[in-house]
Protein backbone atom coordinates (compact mmCIF):
# COMPACT_ATOMS: atom_id res chain seq x y z
CA UNK A 1 0.00 0.00 0.00
CA UNK A 2 1.21 3.49 -0.87
CA UNK A 3 0.56 6.14 1.78
CA UNK A 4 0.44 9.89 1.40
CA UNK A 5 2.12 11.47 4.43
CA UNK A 6 0.00 14.45 5.44
CA UNK A 7 2.67 15.63 7.90
CA UNK A 8 5.33 16.27 5.23
CA UNK A 9 6.16 19.22 2.96
CA UNK A 10 8.38 19.62 -0.08
CA UNK A 11 10.93 22.40 -0.58
CA UNK A 12 12.94 22.77 -3.78
CA UNK A 13 16.33 24.38 -4.29
CA UNK A 14 17.12 25.25 -7.90
CA UNK A 15 19.97 27.19 -9.48
CA UNK A 16 23.68 26.58 -10.09
CA UNK A 17 24.67 27.02 -6.43
CA UNK A 18 22.07 24.73 -4.85
CA UNK A 19 24.47 21.90 -4.01
CA UNK A 20 27.20 24.25 -2.82
CA UNK A 21 24.78 26.00 -0.47
CA UNK A 22 23.58 22.82 1.20
CA UNK A 23 26.98 21.14 1.31
CA UNK A 24 28.29 23.89 3.55
CA UNK A 25 25.50 23.76 6.13
CA UNK A 26 23.99 20.24 6.47
CA UNK A 27 25.33 17.19 8.32
CA UNK A 28 25.50 14.77 5.38
CA UNK A 29 27.61 14.76 2.24
CA UNK A 30 25.88 15.70 -1.01
CA UNK A 31 28.59 13.85 -2.92
CA UNK A 32 26.74 10.71 -1.79
CA UNK A 33 23.56 11.81 -3.56
CA UNK A 34 23.09 10.07 -6.91
CA UNK A 35 20.42 10.59 -9.58
CA UNK A 36 18.38 7.61 -8.37
CA UNK A 37 19.08 7.90 -4.66
CA UNK A 38 18.08 9.77 -1.54
CA UNK A 39 19.99 11.30 1.35
CA UNK A 40 18.96 11.78 4.97
CA UNK A 41 20.43 14.78 6.78
CA UNK A 42 19.83 17.58 9.26
CA UNK A 43 20.45 21.24 9.95
CA UNK A 44 21.92 22.19 13.32
CA UNK A 45 22.49 25.30 15.35
CA UNK A 46 26.08 26.65 15.54
CA UNK A 47 26.17 25.02 18.99
CA UNK A 48 25.47 21.60 17.45
CA UNK A 49 21.84 21.29 18.53
CA UNK A 50 19.12 19.77 16.36
CA UNK A 51 16.90 22.09 14.30
CA UNK A 52 15.51 20.09 11.35
CA UNK A 53 15.88 16.69 9.73
CA UNK A 54 14.92 15.98 6.11
CA UNK A 55 15.46 13.86 3.01
CA UNK A 56 17.10 15.06 -0.17
CA UNK A 57 16.80 13.78 -3.71
CA UNK A 58 17.67 15.32 -7.07
CA UNK A 59 15.80 15.42 -10.37
CA UNK A 60 16.81 17.43 -13.43
CA UNK A 61 19.33 19.47 -11.38
CA UNK A 62 16.69 20.49 -8.81
CA UNK A 63 17.13 19.40 -5.20
CA UNK A 64 13.91 18.20 -3.55
CA UNK A 65 13.84 18.47 0.22
CA UNK A 66 11.25 16.32 2.04
CA UNK A 67 10.69 17.77 5.52
CA UNK A 68 8.21 17.90 8.39
CA UNK A 69 5.27 20.11 7.43
CA UNK A 70 4.95 21.82 10.81
CA UNK A 71 8.51 23.17 10.63
CA UNK A 72 8.82 23.73 6.87
CA UNK A 73 8.40 27.50 7.02
CA UNK A 74 11.13 27.81 9.63
CA UNK A 75 13.42 25.62 7.52
CA UNK A 76 12.84 27.84 4.47
CA UNK A 77 13.62 30.91 6.59
CA UNK A 78 16.90 29.42 7.78
CA UNK A 79 17.94 28.32 4.30
CA UNK A 80 17.25 31.85 3.05
CA UNK A 81 19.40 33.19 5.86
CA UNK A 82 22.36 31.07 4.71
CA UNK A 83 21.79 31.73 1.02
CA UNK A 84 23.42 35.20 1.05
CA UNK A 85 24.60 35.83 -2.55
CA UNK A 86 24.35 32.22 -3.73
CA UNK A 87 22.43 31.74 -6.99
CA UNK A 88 19.71 29.55 -5.54
CA UNK A 89 15.91 29.78 -5.61
CA UNK A 90 14.31 28.28 -2.49
CA UNK A 91 10.61 27.46 -2.72
CA UNK A 92 8.04 25.60 -0.63
CA UNK A 93 5.53 23.76 -2.84
CA UNK A 94 1.90 23.61 -1.70
CA UNK A 95 0.93 21.19 -4.49
CA UNK A 96 3.62 18.57 -3.76
CA UNK A 97 3.66 15.97 -1.04
CA UNK A 98 5.47 12.80 0.05
CA UNK A 99 4.35 9.19 -0.35
CA UNK A 100 5.86 6.07 1.21
CA UNK A 101 5.56 2.33 0.72
CA UNK A 102 7.33 -0.87 1.66
CA UNK A 103 7.71 -1.53 -2.06
CA UNK A 104 9.11 0.70 -4.80
CA UNK A 105 6.83 3.52 -6.01
CA UNK A 106 6.27 4.11 -9.71
CA UNK A 107 6.94 7.84 -9.77
CA UNK A 108 9.60 9.89 -11.56
CA UNK A 109 11.03 11.11 -8.23
CA UNK A 110 11.30 8.03 -6.02
CA UNK A 111 14.08 6.48 -3.92
CA UNK A 112 14.76 4.00 -1.14
CA UNK A 113 14.62 5.40 2.40
CA UNK A 114 18.34 5.65 3.29
CA UNK A 115 17.90 5.18 7.04
CA UNK A 116 17.02 1.48 7.18
CA UNK A 117 16.31 -1.33 4.70
CA UNK A 118 12.93 -2.02 6.30
CA UNK A 119 11.70 1.58 5.94
CA UNK A 120 10.84 1.03 2.27
CA UNK A 121 10.61 3.78 -0.33
CA UNK A 122 9.71 7.46 -0.58
CA UNK A 123 8.47 9.55 -3.51
CA UNK A 124 7.67 13.17 -4.30
CA UNK A 125 4.11 13.25 -5.65
CA UNK A 126 1.28 15.63 -6.44
CA UNK A 127 -1.29 16.24 -3.72
CA UNK A 128 -4.18 13.85 -4.15
CA UNK A 129 -2.12 11.16 -5.88
CA UNK A 130 -2.69 8.78 -2.97
CA UNK A 131 -4.82 8.62 0.17
CA UNK A 132 -3.36 9.97 3.44
CA UNK A 133 -2.53 7.17 5.87
CA UNK A 134 0.28 8.10 8.24
CA UNK A 135 -0.25 5.36 10.84
CA UNK A 136 1.55 2.39 9.29
CA UNK A 137 4.56 4.56 8.36
CA UNK A 138 5.07 5.81 11.91
CA UNK A 139 4.37 2.37 13.34
CA UNK A 140 7.12 1.00 11.11
CA UNK A 141 9.76 3.58 12.05
CA UNK A 142 8.93 3.52 15.78
CA UNK A 143 9.13 -0.28 15.95
CA UNK A 144 12.56 -0.05 14.28
CA UNK A 145 13.70 2.58 16.78
CA UNK A 146 14.15 5.38 14.25
CA UNK A 147 13.45 8.86 15.68
CA UNK A 148 12.14 11.60 13.42
CA UNK A 149 11.64 15.36 13.55
CA UNK A 150 9.90 16.99 16.46
CA UNK A 151 8.11 13.73 17.21
CA UNK A 152 11.31 12.72 19.01
CA UNK A 153 13.89 15.53 18.88
CA UNK A 154 13.52 18.82 20.76
CA UNK A 155 14.74 21.68 18.53
CA UNK A 156 17.68 23.66 19.94
CA UNK A 157 18.06 21.12 22.76
CA UNK A 158 18.51 17.58 21.35
CA UNK A 159 21.64 16.37 19.60
CA UNK A 160 21.77 14.09 16.57
CA UNK A 161 23.91 11.67 18.60
CA UNK A 162 20.84 11.03 20.75
CA UNK A 163 19.08 9.80 17.60
CA UNK A 164 21.96 7.60 16.34
CA UNK A 165 22.37 9.71 13.20
CA UNK A 166 25.61 8.02 12.22
CA UNK A 167 23.99 4.58 12.34
CA UNK A 168 20.97 5.65 10.25
CA UNK A 169 23.13 7.37 7.61
CA UNK A 170 22.34 10.96 8.55
CA UNK A 171 25.82 12.41 9.10
CA UNK A 172 29.23 12.24 7.43
CA UNK A 173 32.19 12.88 9.73
CA UNK A 174 34.62 13.08 6.80
CA UNK A 175 32.91 15.68 4.60
CA UNK A 176 34.40 18.78 6.21
CA UNK A 177 32.77 21.80 7.79
CA UNK A 178 29.06 22.40 8.26
CA UNK A 179 27.02 24.31 10.82
CA UNK A 180 27.64 22.79 14.27
CA UNK A 181 30.29 20.39 12.96
CA UNK A 182 32.96 21.10 15.57
CA UNK A 183 30.66 20.33 18.49
CA UNK A 184 29.26 17.17 16.91
CA UNK A 185 32.71 15.85 16.03
CA UNK A 186 34.05 16.60 19.51
CA UNK A 187 31.15 14.70 21.14
CA UNK A 188 31.78 11.70 18.91
CA UNK A 189 35.53 11.44 19.38
CA UNK A 190 35.48 12.19 23.10
CA UNK A 191 32.65 9.72 23.70
CA UNK A 192 30.53 12.17 25.69
CA UNK A 193 27.16 10.82 24.60
CA UNK A 194 25.20 10.40 27.83
CA UNK A 195 21.67 10.08 26.44
CA UNK A 196 20.22 8.15 23.51
CA UNK A 197 16.84 7.16 22.10
CA UNK A 198 15.73 3.54 21.97
CA UNK A 199 12.53 1.73 21.02
CA UNK A 200 10.36 0.42 23.84
CA UNK A 201 7.32 -1.78 24.23
CA UNK A 202 4.42 -0.54 26.34
CA UNK A 203 2.20 -2.61 28.63
CA UNK A 204 -0.75 -0.24 28.16
CA UNK A 205 -1.88 2.97 26.52
CA UNK A 206 0.99 5.38 25.94
CA UNK A 207 1.36 8.22 28.45
CA UNK A 208 1.82 11.79 27.23
CA UNK A 209 4.90 12.94 25.34
CA UNK A 210 7.73 13.70 27.75
CA UNK A 211 6.39 11.58 30.61
CA UNK A 212 9.11 10.48 33.02
CA UNK A 213 10.42 6.92 32.95
CA UNK A 214 11.41 5.73 36.44
CA UNK A 215 13.68 2.88 37.54
CA UNK A 216 13.11 0.57 40.52
CA UNK A 217 14.94 2.96 42.84
CA UNK A 218 12.56 5.77 41.96
CA UNK A 219 15.09 7.66 39.86
CA UNK A 220 14.27 9.19 36.50
CA UNK A 221 16.10 7.30 33.77
CA UNK A 222 14.43 8.78 30.70
CA UNK A 223 11.32 10.21 29.10
CA UNK A 224 8.83 9.11 26.48
CA UNK A 225 8.77 10.46 22.92
CA UNK A 226 6.65 9.34 19.92
CA UNK A 227 4.41 6.28 20.09
CA UNK A 228 2.15 4.10 17.97
CA UNK A 229 0.08 1.19 19.30
CA UNK A 230 2.18 -0.63 21.90
CA UNK A 231 5.52 0.70 20.71
CA UNK A 232 7.29 3.98 21.44
CA UNK A 233 10.61 5.74 21.36
CA UNK A 234 12.14 7.01 24.58
CA UNK A 235 15.22 8.98 25.52
CA UNK A 236 17.34 7.24 28.17
CA UNK A 237 20.39 7.98 30.27
CA UNK A 238 22.69 5.35 28.81
CA UNK A 239 24.89 4.84 31.89
CA UNK A 240 22.23 2.92 33.81
CA UNK A 241 20.00 1.64 31.00
CA UNK A 242 19.42 -2.13 30.84
CA UNK A 243 17.75 -3.55 27.74
CA UNK A 244 14.88 -5.92 28.54
CA UNK A 245 14.30 -4.37 31.97
CA UNK A 246 10.83 -3.08 32.83
CA UNK A 247 10.63 0.56 33.92
CA UNK A 248 7.63 2.53 35.13
CA UNK A 249 6.02 5.36 33.18
CA UNK A 250 2.79 6.77 34.64
CA UNK A 251 1.71 3.36 35.88
CA UNK A 252 2.53 1.27 32.82
CA UNK A 253 5.58 -0.85 32.08
CA UNK A 254 8.11 0.41 29.54
CA UNK A 255 10.65 -2.12 28.26
CA UNK A 256 13.53 -0.87 26.08
CA UNK A 257 15.13 -3.09 23.46
CA UNK A 258 18.15 -2.74 21.21
CA UNK A 259 17.32 -1.82 17.58
CA UNK A 260 18.99 -3.96 14.93
CA UNK A 261 21.12 -1.07 13.64
CA UNK A 262 22.62 -0.29 17.05
CA UNK A 263 26.07 -1.32 18.20
CA UNK A 264 27.48 -0.98 21.68
CA UNK A 265 30.83 0.72 21.89
CA UNK A 266 32.25 -2.62 23.03
CA UNK A 267 30.97 -4.27 19.83
CA UNK A 268 32.71 -1.86 17.43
Amino acid sequence: MIELLSDRSVITLSGPDNRKLLQGIITNNLDRLTDAGGLYSSLLTPQGKFLHDFFLTEFENILYLDCQESSADDLVRRLMMYRLRADVEIRKHETLNVATSINSIDQKISYKDPRHNKMGYRAIVENGAYKPADTSYHKRRISLGIPEGTYDFIPEKSTIHEGHFELINGVDFKKGCYVGQEVIARMKYRGKIKKAMFPVTLSGDAPAYGSDIIDKKGNKIGDLRSNCDKNAIALFRTATLEFGTEYDCCGIKVTPFKPDFYKDIDDE
